[in-house]
């Protein structure tokens, strides 16, 4: 129970990330962290020793995948949630990474913010490296054309 605690403390926020990431909602990445943890509480398919990290970034991809495709997420409104930025340009930029799909989204969120290689995001998103390459490549383009059209270019070569 002590090991489970430790990666607790040391991973929870990196599943919540990217839960909120994959899902665009607050309770539903909540929701995402306790079925996560949950499923390393039972057991039944213990990471391997030095492996958990990225364990823990593949339940949470299920997890997101399995929750949204049920019945009762398809028949729901978003709730405008605001996060607060320490600039505004920061704002701007997530509100457009957070509009990207959702296969373009969640490799911007693995690559960028969790510091994954294109391998690991790759094993995680069961995609191939050069896949993941791609995926990124056409959400940098769209990040790069969305931001252009809204603001111009002085956030795009500060960002993108």
């Amino acid at each position: 129970m002590a090991e489970i605690m430790e990666l607790f403390d040391q991973h929870h926020d990196m599943v919540y990330r990217l839960a909120l990431s994959y899902t665009k909602s607050r309770q539903d990445a909540e929701d995402v962290v306790q079925t996560v943890f949950l499923k390393l509480l039972d057991g039944k398919s213990p990471p391997q020793p030095g492996k958990e990290r990225a364990w823990l970034a593949q339940v949470t991809v299920n997890a997101c995948r399995d929750l949204l495709r049920t019945f009762w997420r398809r028949r729901t409104e978003p709730l405008d949630e605001s996060i607060p930025f320490e600039s505004p340009e920061d704002g701007e930029l997530y509100a457009a990474v957070m509009a990207l799909p959702p296969r373009y989204r969640v490799a911007v969120h693995l690559h960028y913010y969790e510091g994954y290689t294109l391998e690991e995001a790759g094993k995680l998103l069961h995609i191939s490296p050069s896949a993941v390459s791609m995926r990124l490549h056409r959400a940098r383009n769209m990040l790069r054309s969305s931001l252009e059209d809204d603001y111009g270019s002085e956030i795009i070569s500060k960002n993108v």
